[in-house]
């Protein structure tokens, strides 16, 4: 697992339990006796805690999975989040015919799911590493076992957190146990949690500074990139109790200000600003192939690493990148091998994202109309005109912005006279007098440049959207979706690419795995919980939050042109605003479900309820079942209501 450990990953053994009631496979690759012997071999143990949220097996991307009777690909952690968090809501839709996938975003799964069941296992078999290595661990006396164990009870807490969100009442489960494990009250495994964190975080019931606590996480900054630190476990608190209410009925939002107030005043991360490919925006850095390096680790608390060679999954951020190629999309541009045909979104998100307005971006030249222009069935006017006057920005340079339609053509044309037209050179890049009509393929928006000292013309596509968190392609693709198993039905997301700041693929040279690492945690949700948990009534300091919410929209806009006022600040503001900072990161429905805007007539969004033009569904599907065979296989388990 890429730069978490610089020694090779050690695999634990466990026997034959049933934490949770899950069926993990043996891995037993080595002894218990080698893994524990030591604090230099607990730590190889440690990373196997750590890479069950990134990896799916013992053999690379497929051959010796940890969890049987799924494909291993789709067993991943994070895209199961993903089909659960985002494919469930306005954020994504998936075009393949897996069985049980369709059903996730028109809302009509079962206990017998196959995704659902998959994240189910998944999560326990996690919560079954730490509590096999927090028991083991007990017999070394080494200073850094503490912190170990710490970081153990972090990825258990984390687990958890997840089963509470996803499936409400599960079973708590802190020791091996071939026992069958009865099922936990959702207020009991919150209160667990909690206690977790702030036991790790080295903070008392009050959220004080508690010294007498000893198996802590190193204070924030200090520990190795991937693994987590007292802030971590800040964030994951400043997440609970965000949710708080909406689990138990009763309000923390209190405790959620507090918590975060800590991560924005004292902690060591920091927003990145770093515009490391000169894009205009320092917001994609984040989901580029190099951002464990490229000034976007620092915005990271807690990450799933991925490198596509020495932590290869069909899950992860493979998934994310292959699956959202398709139709015209280039995947040499996105650093992969080809495309998946999968997954695109709802109109919903894209208008989320305000548009670039024309008369604004040529205002911006700041140029002179001029006689030169542009005509053709690819423009405004067509072919009879008027012609679309271009700016002069300087002596024979000119420039405009235009939205030119595709499948058409135009050229170039002086004071509206054929006389003086010019259009492509067929043998070269130029123009020249009465040249070849100029094709354009793909309706959008365009930057075109015409220079007259060299003879050459530019077309640069401009992205529709004026925030620049909103990255679409929309070339073929319709924004209404009429059929989701059609691939050109939605604008396909470009937020992934395999491509490091430099333009250089990631390391698999063969296009087949993917570097990039993907945030659960990072600064920018603590900027988000904390302006929610105030508009909620968790007191605070409102001038503070909207100027760390002011730090996200500088940053999608490139200037602080856009910035609002603490007056502008609203639920629904910080809602829309969750969803341009962190759509598809797996946050979505748990949003959702907070604003009561899932299952209910308060928010629409197509094929919702499985209704083409968005519908409603039953309350009890703000919780996904307990699995079918683990209400099988455990007596001790009561479904969920509605199943």
């Amino acid at each position: 697992m890429r730069n978490i450990f610089t020694i090779i990953l050690l695999i634990l053994i466990f026997s034959c339990h049933n934490d949770l009631d899950q069926y993990p496979l043996d891995p037993d690759s080595v002894t218990e006796e080698n893994v524990f012997s030591s604090a230099s071999d607990a730590k190889g143990a440690l990373a196997k805690l750590y890479s069950s949220l990134a990896l799916t097996g013992q053999d690379g991307p497929a051959g010796q999975p940890d969890i049987a009777n799924i494909d291993e690909g789709f067993s991943q952690y994070t895209r199961m989040l993903f089909n659960l968090n985002e494919l469930t809501t306005d954020h994504a839709v998936c075009g393949w015919v897996d069985p049980g996938l369709a059903d996730l975003h028109g809302m009509y799964w079962t206990s017998n799911n196959d995704f659902t069941e998959a994240m189910y296992n998944r999560l326990a078999q996690v919560i079954s590493f730490c509590n096999s290595f927090i028991s083991k661990c007990q017999n070394i006396d080494e200073p850094q076992i503490k912190t170990f164990i710490a970081e153990a009870r972090f990825i258990r807490s984390f687990a958890y957190f997840n089963l509470i969100d996803l499936y409400g009442s599960v079973p708590l489960t802190t020791e091996v146990s071939t026992n069958l494990p009865s099922q936990a009250t959702r207020q009991d495994l919150i209160n667990f949690i909690e206690t977790e964190l702030l036991q790790i975080a080295g903070l008392d019931e009050s959220l004080n500074i508690d010294e007498q606590q000893s198996n802590v996480l190193m204070d924030s900054g200090l520990n190795e990139y991937g693994r987590v630190d007292k802030t971590a476990s800040l964030g994951l608190l400043s997440k609970l109790y965000l949710n708080y209410q909406v689990w138990t009925g009763i309000e923390a939002f209190d405790k959620c200000v507090v918590v975060s107030e800590k991560i924005i005043n004292n902690s060591s991360y920091t927003i990145n600003t770093n515009d490391a490919n000169n894009n205009g925006t320092s917001y994609d850095e984040l989901f580029l192939a190099d951002n464990d390096t490229n000034g976007a680790q620092n915005e990271f608390i807690f990450t799933a690493n991925f490198d596509g060679i020495n932590s290869q999954t069909y899950g992860g951020s493979t998934f994310l990148v292959h699956a959202s190629i398709g139709g015209n999309m280039p995947p040499d541009e996105f650093g992969v091998n080809g495309g998946w045909y999968g997954l695109r979104t709802t109109k919903n998100l894209v208008q989320k994202f305000p548009t670039n307005d024309i008369n604004s971006l040529n205002t911006s030249l700041n140029g002179e109309l001029s006689d030169w222009g542009l005509v053709g069935g690819a423009t405004e006017n067509g072919w009879i005109g008027p012609d679309m006057e271009m700016y002069e920005i300087n002596e024979d340079f000119y420039q405009l912005y235009a939205y030119l339609e595709g499948n058409e053509a135009f050229k170039f044309r002086f004071n509206e006279n054929w006389g003086f037209n010019y259009g492509a050179n067929p043998d070269s890049n130029l123009i020249i007098l009465g040249g070849q009509n100029i094709e354009i393929s793909c309706s959008g928006l365009y930057l075109i440049t015409l220079d007259l000292s060299e003879s050459s013309y530019g077309l640069e596509k401009v992205n529709l959207s004026l925030d620049k968190r909103g990255m679409f392609y929309d070339c073929g693709q319709s924004i209404e979706i009429q059929d989701i198993s059609s691939f050109n039905n939605g604008y396909a997301v470009t937020k992934f690419k395999n491509i490091d700041s430099n333009g250089n693929q990631g390391s698999d040279s063969t296009g087949n795995f993917v570097d990039i690492d993907l945030p659960l945690i990072r600064l920018a949700e603590i900027y988000l919980n904390y302006a929610e948990a105030i508009l909620r009534g968790g007191g605070g300091d409102l001038n503070l939050a909207t100027q760390k919410i002011n730090e996200l929209i500088t940053r999608a806009y490139g200037n602080s042109l856009h910035n609002i006022g603490p007056n502008e600040m609203s639920l629904d503001f910080i809602l829309d605003e969750r969803s341009r900072e962190l759509y598809w990161e797996g946050q979505r429905r748990t949003d959702l479900i907070r604003y009561n805007y899932f299952t209910s007539g308060n928010y629409i969004w197509p094929f919702k309820a499985n209704v083409p033009q968005g519908g409603t569904s039953d309350a009890f599907r703000n919780l996904f079942p307990i699995p079918s065979s683990s209400i099988s296989a455990n007596p001790n388990l009561t479904q969920n209501e509605g199943y």
